[in-house]
């Protein structure tokens, strides 16, 4: 299922820079803004990465996992998979999540263009060599081998690995090196964004093409929700669409399974600022999946409006603007 009619007209070049994809040695990039001709985000539109925040209510309520427990299984021990070619610092902390899986070879890629630059992630273009077919790579660097960043990636890649559906990014491997201190991810390469698609000059969603993202949205998160899986920031920029219309939700980095009926301590500084909900602008660490559809609401007036309905810059202002739009609501409703 895709929205044919809502690719963006032109879809960007990729230009080979002929070399093998280096694990350490890509420092190069294109600003997103020009990939998809939107402007760049700034640093508050992103949303919150506090992984050391749930981390340390975690340690004080006595427990040791992040999410969930992320240690080898019996039957894979931590030696198997080193002798598979995983660097022995991710198969100690990470053990669990790469189990039965084999890493990919640096060298079976060549490397294309940056197009995202953050301070420890980057996003990335590269050609498989044997088959010529395009993939996103995101690249995590880690200081130290620091072990809780360590495992808030691993847990990323397990809640992946965990989800199957159309409508979700898929995971396809691992790109390491026993001597980096990096990762690559590789995922499935998508041509645009609903971010980039919405603000590009002279496209208007009509509002069969809006019913069809949302249809696919839905039925993707309705998969995350179904395994117990928040997504935690969900956005326009963060919902892919390829030439054919179809959309697939991405970037699981603050994603995280919600137990139902046991208490796990959880921060409110998730979800990027324009599409947080109130319980969240407020502070609460006490929520479910139901976040997630408040940014869903969100990305349903920014495709009808093409632009944010609430870009404000503090949850000071945010709430401001909800209470005038609820109170002009209000307002008509008294007075119909």
């Amino acid at each position: 299922m895709g929205c044919v009619a809502s690719k963006a007209p032109v879809t960007p070049a990729l230009d080979s820079s002929g070399a093998s994809l280096d694990l350490e040695n890509s420092e190069e990039f294109l600003p997103p803004s020009l990939l998809w001709n939107r402007p760049q985000l700034s640093n508050y539109e992103f949303g919150d990465q506090s992984e050391s925040e749930e981390s340390k209510k975690r340690s004080s309520a006595g427990t040791s996992s992040v999410s969930f427990p992320l240690r080898n299984l019996n039957w894979c021990t931590e030696g198997e998979q080193v002798a598979a070619g995983w660097p022995a610092w991710l198969s100690a902390v990470a053990g669990e999540a790469i189990q039965g899986w084999v890493p990919l070879k640096a060298d079976s890629f060549e490397k294309l263009e940056k197009v995202m630059q953050l301070e420890k992630v980057s996003i990335a273009l590269a050609r498989e060599t044997d088959t010529g077919r395009i993939v996103a790579l995101k690249k995590v660097r880690f200081d130290n081998f620091e072990p809780e960043s360590v495992r808030f990636m691993a847990r990323e890649i397990q809640i992946l690995r965990k989800l199957d559906h159309p409508n979700i990014i898929k995971l396809e491997g691992v790109i390491t090196s026993r001597l980096s201190c990096s990762i690559y991810l590789v995922f499935e390469y998508m041509e645009h964004d609903l971010a980039g698609l919405s603000s590009c000059p002279g496209i208007k969603f009509s509002e069969a093409q809006i019913k069809c993202y949302m249809h696919q949205l839905l039925s993707g998160l309705d998969q995350c929700h179904s395994r117990g899986i928040v997504h935690r920031d969900i956005k326009c920029a963060n919902l892919l669409v390829n030439n054919e219309g179809t959309l697939k939700i991405a970037d699981f980095g603050l994603a995280n399974i919600l137990n139902p009926g046991e208490k796990q301590p959880l921060t409110s500084r998730v979800v990027t600022l324009w599409y947080r909900p109130p319980e969240l602008l407020l502070g609460s660490t006490d929520y479910d999946a139901s976040v997630d559809l408040w940014s869903v609401g969100c990305v349903f007036a920014e495709l009808f409006l093409g632009k944010p309905i609430l870009p404000g810059r503090t949850e000071v202002i945010i709430l401001a603007l909800l209470h005038s739009y609820l109170s002009l609501e209000v307002y008509k409703l008294m007075n119909c």
